[in-house]
């Protein structure tokens, strides 16, 4: 017993309809392999990424994850820290202990190091603005000014709260 009803020509429409969206994925396919990518000196150019506002450059060094060496510091990666190579892939911290890279990083707000980009040679040769800029417009942390304790100074001579 039949329940459908079908027509002979049904079979052809449906073969038709499955051929003709093979071809248009296709189609889809070949046309965005043939777009020219630019290749220019900005960063953004060089390699097709885009690095967030406030990235800044630096020297960079894993020494035992977390802890790692940023222009001849000893800094601290954050927490979900992610490290991005030149093809921007996931790197995995103890993959490149030792080595010496030249990168563009971020800091959270309790200024640890989150995020992290291996730089391609194109990239590291772009200039990059915020390089020689401040985090801040002002560096609590480097002050020499005020009252500071050298370790010979006797108690009695010592800064009093408040001073």
């Amino acid at each position: 017993m039949k329940r459908c009803k079908t027509s002979p020509n049904a079979h052809i429409l449906i073969a038709l309809y499955a051929l003709s969206a093979s071809a248009a994925v296709f189609a889809v396919d070949a046309r965005a392999q043939a777009v020219p990518v630019p290749q220019t000196q900005s960063e953004a150019e060089a390699g097709g990424r885009n690095f967030p506002i406030g990235t800044l450059r630096g020297k960079f060094m894993v020494l035992n994850p977390p802890e790692i060496r940023l222009d001849g510091d000893f800094e601290r990666m954050s927490p979900g820290a992610r490290i991005r190579s030149a093809q921007n892939m996931l790197v995995m911290p103890a993959a490149i202990i030792g080595q010496k890279l030249m990168v563009n990083y971020t800091r959270d707000a309790s200024n640890l190091v989150s995020q992290v980009w291996i730089l391609t040679p194109d990239e590291a040769s772009a200039e990059r603005e915020s390089a020689e800029k401040p985090f801040l417009n002002f560096w609590p942390f480097v002050a020499n000014s005020g009252p500071h304790d050298d370790g010979k100074t006797p108690f009695d001579q010592l800064p009093k709260f408040g001073e």
